[in-house]
């Protein structure tokens, strides 16, 4: 068979390495390799090379590569027009990946005139998908709530991790914190770095955004924003620390989130939708609130235990590359 991922709008393989994870978004589909005579790409690049058996060509519904491809999947539903489009041209399979709930994010980020827009192509693509995978429990209730979808179509399929990358190694603690996230209002920056002032420990932000500017003018001496790096270096980094948080406003399936429980690193995250699906407090990791004095106070008080818990247990048992990479084919294979 063959397959056919169309890429979230504006998406590239330059962009996947920009951000530091080029080897993390492509890995899953080396191995798909193993199941898939040819894998396409479709990206919003220009002139970009092709991965050996997986073929990389600019995003079109209209090409005639199309024409022998077996199933079309999507990466995000922002770009799944295309994906659509293709499959009532071409009557193929289609298998809608949703990595976040495009329609909850723009409500969050107060998106109003997009809003209806969204509405549209999220009903458009359900009403489409051969198959819809979804990596938060929560969009699964939203989805046939508001969408009126059959529930046979929804896979739970969360984001994976790579544990024989993200694993606990032996390199010595330094006095800090570290938080991968885009620097964005979702992620709640301001109030972490806030949080963290006056405390005797530094915090290490990895990340890009529109906020990086106003952020450097906030941070004080404590406090280190640095530029995205390759996701094959971040289990190093986070390895080094004391404790990894992500203190976000709202979030879908986080892999950074993921990635420093697979170290074994103790996590702080905020007690909000997508992330308590992950994080049982005390248990996994621990939960905070979104507010500078919460996040400081949990800072201080995880600082301050001399047995604290991990969650790689459950990065293993529940978000392996391997799992992940059984429950997708199982989809394939039904459609």
């Amino acid at each position: 068979m063959k397959l056919a991922l169309f890429f979230t709008r504006g998406a590239s393989l330059k962009l996947w390495k920009e951000t530091g994870n080029l080897d993390r978004e492509i890995k899953p589909y080396k191995r798909l390799l193993d199941r898939f005579e040819k894998i396409y790409f479709l990206t919003y690049g220009k002139n970009e090379s092709s991965l050996g058996n997986i073929k990389v060509l600019p995003v079109s519904p209209f090409r005639k590569e199309l024409k022998d491809v077996d199933i079309f999947k999507t990466n995000q539903m922002s770009g799944s027009w295309n994906a659509v489009i293709a499959k009532k041209i071409f009557k193929k399979k289609l298998v809608i990946r949703q990595g976040r709930q495009w329609s909850i994010f723009a409500k969050e980020e107060e998106k109003t005139w997009k809003r209806p827009i969204i509405y549209l192509i999220e009903k458009f693509a359900y009403k489409n998908a051969d198959a819809v995978m979804i990596s938060s429990k929560a969009d699964i209730d939203y989805i046939i709530k508001k969408y009126k979808t059959n529930p046979a179509l929804l896979h739970y399929v969360p984001n994976y991790i790579d544990t024989d990358l993200f694993k606990p190694m032996k390199i010595e603690k330094e006095n800090r914190i570290i938080t991968v996230a885009k620097l964005e209002n979702q992620k709640n920056l301001q109030n972490l770095i806030e949080a963290v002032r006056g405390l005797d420990i530094k915090l290490i932000i990895f990340g890009s955004g529109s906020l990086h500017k106003e952020l450097k003018i906030l941070a004080p001496v404590n406090v280190e924003i640095r530029n995205n790096i390759s996701n094959n270096d971040l289990p190093e980094e986070i390895n080094k620390s004391k404790l990894f948080i992500l203190p976000s406003f709202y979030e879908g399936c986080p892999k950074a989130l993921l990635e420093a429980m697979a170290c074994g690193v103790p996590v702080i995250a905020t007690n909000v939708t997508g992330i308590k699906e992950i994080i049982k407090d005390n248990q996994n990791g621990y939960l905070c609130g979104t507010s500078i004095e919460s996040i400081k106070e949990k800072i201080k008080e995880v600082l301050a235990n001399e047995s604290p818990v991990n969650g790689r247990k459950t990065i293993i048992e529940n978000f392996g590359l391997e799992k992940s990479l059984e429950r997708e084919i199982e989809i394939y294979n039904q459609i």
